[in-house]
Protein backbone atom coordinates (compact mmCIF):
# COMPACT_ATOMS: atom_id res chain seq x y z
CA UNK A 1 0.00 0.00 0.00
CA UNK A 2 1.10 3.48 -0.18
CA UNK A 3 0.80 6.57 1.83
CA UNK A 4 -1.04 9.91 0.02
CA UNK A 5 1.84 12.11 1.10
CA UNK A 6 3.73 14.60 -1.01
CA UNK A 7 6.58 11.71 -2.31
CA UNK A 8 3.53 8.29 -1.51
CA UNK A 9 5.68 5.71 0.98
CA UNK A 10 4.69 2.03 0.08
CA UNK A 11 4.31 0.12 3.35
CA UNK A 12 3.14 -3.46 3.97
CA UNK A 13 1.82 -4.54 7.69
CA UNK A 14 2.77 -8.11 8.99
CA UNK A 15 1.11 -10.19 11.95
CA UNK A 16 -2.28 -8.98 13.82
CA UNK A 17 -2.55 -6.48 16.38
CA UNK A 18 -1.21 -6.83 19.40
CA UNK A 19 -3.10 -5.15 22.56
CA UNK A 20 -0.12 -5.51 24.98
CA UNK A 21 2.49 -4.81 22.34
CA UNK A 22 3.04 -1.80 20.29
CA UNK A 23 3.82 -2.08 16.65
CA UNK A 24 7.37 -2.55 15.30
CA UNK A 25 8.32 -0.35 12.49
CA UNK A 26 10.98 -1.62 10.25
CA UNK A 27 12.98 1.01 8.35
CA UNK A 28 15.79 -0.84 5.56
CA UNK A 29 19.02 -0.07 4.93
CA UNK A 30 20.40 1.56 1.67
CA UNK A 31 20.04 -0.01 -1.66
CA UNK A 32 17.62 -2.57 0.18
CA UNK A 33 13.83 -3.24 -0.05
CA UNK A 34 11.83 -4.55 1.99
CA UNK A 35 12.18 -8.67 1.06
CA UNK A 36 15.99 -7.53 0.80
CA UNK A 37 16.43 -6.32 4.35
CA UNK A 38 13.65 -7.98 6.43
CA UNK A 39 12.87 -11.24 4.16
CA UNK A 40 14.37 -13.32 6.89
CA UNK A 41 13.26 -11.42 10.25
CA UNK A 42 9.73 -10.51 9.19
CA UNK A 43 8.54 -14.73 9.33
CA UNK A 44 10.37 -14.67 13.06
CA UNK A 45 8.51 -11.81 14.27
CA UNK A 46 5.14 -11.55 13.19
CA UNK A 47 3.56 -14.33 15.12
CA UNK A 48 4.70 -11.93 17.96
CA UNK A 49 3.86 -8.21 17.09
CA UNK A 50 2.18 -6.82 14.28
CA UNK A 51 4.85 -4.98 12.26
CA UNK A 52 4.96 -2.14 9.61
CA UNK A 53 7.55 -2.23 7.14
CA UNK A 54 8.34 1.04 4.50
CA UNK A 55 10.44 1.68 1.70
CA UNK A 56 11.85 4.75 1.55
CA UNK A 57 12.22 7.42 -1.10
CA UNK A 58 13.68 5.65 -4.16
CA UNK A 59 13.92 1.97 -2.82
CA UNK A 60 11.31 -0.99 -3.86
CA UNK A 61 7.75 0.28 -4.76
CA UNK A 62 8.60 3.79 -3.53
CA UNK A 63 9.06 6.65 -6.19
CA UNK A 64 12.26 8.43 -6.62
CA UNK A 65 11.07 11.91 -6.29
CA UNK A 66 12.01 15.30 -6.87
CA UNK A 67 14.68 15.67 -5.11
CA UNK A 68 17.95 14.40 -3.14
CA UNK A 69 17.26 12.13 -0.18
CA UNK A 70 17.86 12.79 3.31
CA UNK A 71 17.42 11.12 6.66
CA UNK A 72 15.61 14.36 8.06
CA UNK A 73 13.36 14.21 4.83
CA UNK A 74 12.88 10.54 5.54
CA UNK A 75 12.31 10.84 9.00
CA UNK A 76 9.75 13.47 8.46
CA UNK A 77 8.12 11.27 5.49
CA UNK A 78 7.56 8.38 7.86
CA UNK A 79 6.11 10.26 10.92
CA UNK A 80 3.48 11.75 7.90
CA UNK A 81 2.74 7.93 7.07
CA UNK A 82 2.48 6.94 11.18
CA UNK A 83 -0.08 10.15 11.38
CA UNK A 84 -2.18 9.24 8.51
CA UNK A 85 -2.21 5.65 9.37
CA UNK A 86 -3.17 6.77 13.54
CA UNK A 87 -0.40 4.51 14.81
CA UNK A 88 1.95 5.92 17.34
CA UNK A 89 3.72 5.53 19.47
CA UNK A 90 5.41 2.34 17.28
CA UNK A 91 8.67 0.93 18.32
CA UNK A 92 11.28 0.88 16.00
CA UNK A 93 14.02 -1.00 14.70
CA UNK A 94 16.60 1.08 11.80
CA UNK A 95 19.21 -0.64 10.00
CA UNK A 96 22.41 1.10 8.68
CA UNK A 97 20.81 4.44 6.59
CA UNK A 98 17.29 3.26 8.60
CA UNK A 99 19.40 3.41 11.19
CA UNK A 100 20.05 7.09 10.74
CA UNK A 101 16.52 7.66 9.93
CA UNK A 102 15.31 6.22 12.93
CA UNK A 103 17.56 8.80 15.21
CA UNK A 104 15.99 11.51 13.49
CA UNK A 105 12.37 10.37 13.95
CA UNK A 106 12.43 10.14 17.21
CA UNK A 107 14.77 13.34 17.62
CA UNK A 108 12.53 15.62 15.18
CA UNK A 109 9.14 13.08 16.12
CA UNK A 110 9.64 12.49 19.55
CA UNK A 111 5.59 11.19 20.25
CA UNK A 112 6.05 8.64 17.43
CA UNK A 113 8.68 6.58 18.74
CA UNK A 114 8.15 4.13 21.31
CA UNK A 115 11.69 2.01 22.19
CA UNK A 116 14.57 2.65 19.15
CA UNK A 117 16.96 -0.15 18.29
CA UNK A 118 19.62 1.32 16.20
CA UNK A 119 21.47 -1.21 14.40
CA UNK A 120 24.82 -0.35 12.05
CA UNK A 121 24.10 3.13 11.75
CA UNK A 122 26.75 6.26 12.63
CA UNK A 123 26.21 9.30 13.42
CA UNK A 124 29.16 10.75 12.45
CA UNK A 125 31.59 9.93 9.23
CA UNK A 126 34.91 9.47 11.42
CA UNK A 127 32.78 6.04 12.61
CA UNK A 128 33.26 4.03 9.05
CA UNK A 129 36.08 1.56 9.15
CA UNK A 130 39.41 3.02 7.31
CA UNK A 131 38.68 2.95 3.60
CA UNK A 132 34.92 2.91 3.51
CA UNK A 133 34.68 6.94 2.23
CA UNK A 134 37.52 6.00 -0.59
CA UNK A 135 35.49 3.16 -1.49
CA UNK A 136 32.13 5.18 -1.70
CA UNK A 137 33.71 8.13 -3.73
CA UNK A 138 34.93 5.53 -6.15
CA UNK A 139 31.59 3.62 -6.17
CA UNK A 140 29.41 2.86 -9.41
CA UNK A 141 26.33 1.52 -10.45
CA UNK A 142 28.27 -1.34 -11.26
CA UNK A 143 29.48 -2.03 -7.72
CA UNK A 144 25.91 -2.95 -6.44
CA UNK A 145 25.54 -6.06 -5.54
CA UNK A 146 23.34 -8.02 -8.22
CA UNK A 147 21.56 -9.49 -5.56
CA UNK A 148 20.39 -5.88 -4.50
CA UNK A 149 19.37 -5.06 -7.99
CA UNK A 150 17.45 -7.82 -8.78
CA UNK A 151 15.46 -7.63 -5.57
CA UNK A 152 14.61 -4.27 -6.59
CA UNK A 153 13.91 -5.02 -10.13
CA UNK A 154 11.53 -7.94 -8.61
CA UNK A 155 9.27 -5.43 -7.18
CA UNK A 156 9.86 -2.41 -9.10
CA UNK A 157 9.53 -4.02 -12.10
CA UNK A 158 11.84 -1.01 -14.08
CA UNK A 159 15.51 -1.68 -14.66
CA UNK A 160 16.18 2.36 -14.37
CA UNK A 161 14.86 2.18 -10.74
CA UNK A 162 17.72 0.73 -9.02
CA UNK A 163 20.02 3.31 -10.56
CA UNK A 164 18.53 6.07 -9.42
CA UNK A 165 18.10 4.34 -6.14
CA UNK A 166 22.33 4.19 -6.10
CA UNK A 167 22.05 7.29 -7.14
CA UNK A 168 19.92 8.71 -4.34
CA UNK A 169 21.74 6.59 -1.57
CA UNK A 170 25.32 7.93 -2.84
CA UNK A 171 24.62 10.70 -2.78
CA UNK A 172 22.95 11.35 0.49
CA UNK A 173 26.05 9.66 1.97
CA UNK A 174 28.82 11.21 0.29
CA UNK A 175 26.82 15.20 -0.14
CA UNK A 176 24.13 14.56 2.17
CA UNK A 177 25.76 12.72 5.53
CA UNK A 178 27.45 15.22 7.72
CA UNK A 179 28.87 14.98 11.54
CA UNK A 180 25.59 15.08 13.45
CA UNK A 181 26.29 17.39 16.75
CA UNK A 182 26.18 15.35 19.87
CA UNK A 183 23.04 17.61 20.82
CA UNK A 184 21.29 15.60 18.38
CA UNK A 185 21.44 11.63 19.89
CA UNK A 186 21.78 13.23 23.26
CA UNK A 187 18.09 14.67 22.90
CA UNK A 188 16.95 11.23 21.95
CA UNK A 189 13.98 10.52 24.76
CA UNK A 190 13.19 7.05 23.56
CA UNK A 191 14.71 4.08 25.36
CA UNK A 192 17.47 3.05 22.72
CA UNK A 193 19.57 -0.35 22.06
CA UNK A 194 22.41 0.43 19.80
CA UNK A 195 23.78 -2.62 17.92
CA UNK A 196 26.83 -3.17 15.88
CA UNK A 197 28.74 -6.33 14.92
CA UNK A 198 31.94 -7.10 15.36
CA UNK A 199 33.39 -6.91 12.20
CA UNK A 200 30.47 -4.35 10.85
CA UNK A 201 31.41 -1.23 8.46
CA UNK A 202 30.85 0.97 11.55
CA UNK A 203 33.52 1.20 14.16
CA UNK A 204 32.59 -0.41 17.29
CA UNK A 205 34.44 1.89 19.93
CA UNK A 206 31.23 4.65 17.40
CA UNK A 207 28.70 2.77 18.75
CA UNK A 208 29.63 3.33 21.88
CA UNK A 209 30.37 6.40 22.09
CA UNK A 210 26.80 6.62 20.07
CA UNK A 211 25.34 4.63 23.40
CA UNK A 212 27.03 6.77 25.64
CA UNK A 213 25.38 10.11 24.20
CA UNK A 214 21.69 8.71 24.28
CA UNK A 215 20.51 9.19 27.45
CA UNK A 216 20.08 5.71 28.77
CA UNK A 217 21.18 3.67 25.60
CA UNK A 218 22.37 -0.22 25.58
CA UNK A 219 25.16 -1.48 23.71
CA UNK A 220 24.72 -4.36 22.10
CA UNK A 221 28.19 -5.80 19.95
CA UNK A 222 27.43 -9.35 17.88
CA UNK A 223 29.93 -11.25 16.27
CA UNK A 224 28.67 -10.96 12.34
CA UNK A 225 28.78 -8.44 9.68
CA UNK A 226 27.26 -5.86 8.47
CA UNK A 227 23.70 -7.09 8.06
CA UNK A 228 24.11 -10.35 9.06
CA UNK A 229 22.90 -10.58 12.24
CA UNK A 230 19.50 -9.41 11.24
CA UNK A 231 19.52 -11.48 8.23
CA UNK A 232 19.89 -9.18 5.51
CA UNK A 233 20.29 -10.73 2.16
CA UNK A 234 23.32 -9.85 0.74
CA UNK A 235 25.08 -10.33 4.21
CA UNK A 236 23.77 -13.87 5.57
CA UNK A 237 24.50 -16.87 4.28
CA UNK A 238 22.99 -18.61 6.61
CA UNK A 239 20.38 -18.01 9.62
CA UNK A 240 22.92 -18.73 12.46
CA UNK A 241 23.52 -14.86 13.44
CA UNK A 242 20.02 -13.90 12.99
CA UNK A 243 18.81 -16.21 15.40
CA UNK A 244 21.27 -15.66 17.91
CA UNK A 245 21.27 -11.71 17.99
CA UNK A 246 17.21 -11.76 17.84
CA UNK A 247 16.54 -12.97 21.34
CA UNK A 248 18.48 -9.96 22.62
CA UNK A 249 16.37 -7.63 20.74
CA UNK A 250 13.11 -9.21 21.40
CA UNK A 251 13.69 -9.11 25.32
CA UNK A 252 14.77 -5.55 24.83
CA UNK A 253 11.45 -4.21 23.07
CA UNK A 254 9.20 -6.88 25.23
Amino acid sequence: MFSNADLPLYYEWHGEPRADRRPLLLIHGGGSTIESNWGRLIPLLRDSRRLLAVELQGHGRTGAGEGPASFEGSADGVAALLAELGVGPVDVLGFSNGGQVAMQLAARHPAAAGRLVVASAPFRRDGMIDGFWEGMAGATFEHLPQVYRDADLAVSGDPAHAERMFELDHELMLTGFTDWPDALPAAIAAPTLVVVADRDVVRVEHAARLAALIPGARLLVVPGNHGDYLGELAAASDPGPLCRTLPFIEDFLA
